[in-house]
């Protein structure tokens, strides 16, 4: 596929990544920003990953262990995956850390925004759920 997961327990096929919205964001995790944004994306995960709203974080790290270290001492669930020229070549180039983006299923993103977000921010992503 063109994402490789780097958690075990957040894998997500691509036939849930069509059939779901996504929520995907660009962080990593020497960003202070994504590190106060992660745990608000965390919540959106819980709440609303049953009703069709899935999250997958690219990591810019440099290394796996980095990254994937960091999710595990967090506990976070959602799927996280390294960045890849491909992810890069699907959202454009990089201006700001984290970026979050929302794709519907159609394809399309539909939601773009650079910077850290506000907790009610992300909390209102839940609108996308099921489109």
């Amino acid at each position: 596929g063109w994402w490789g997961p780097i958690s075990q327990r957040a894998n997500l096929s691509a036939a849930e990544l069509r059939a779901n919205a996504v929520v995907a964001q660009i962080w990593a995790s020497w960003c202070p920003f994504c590190g106060a944004q992660n745990p608000h994306v965390q919540k959106l995960h819980d709440q609303y990953g049953s009703r069709g709203l899935r999250i997958i974080a690219f990591s810019i790290d440099k290394t796996v262990n980095a990254a994937r270290e960091y999710v595990e001492k967090r506990g976070y669930t959602f799927a996280v995956a390294m960045a890849t020229p491909q992810v890069e070549a699907w959202f454009g180039k990089r201006r700001a850390l984290p970026e979050t983006y929302v794709v519907n299923r159609g394809g399309e993103v539909v939601f773009r925004h650079q910077g850290e977000m506000f907790p009610e921010d992300i909390a209102a992503l839940a609108r996308f759920a099921g489109k």
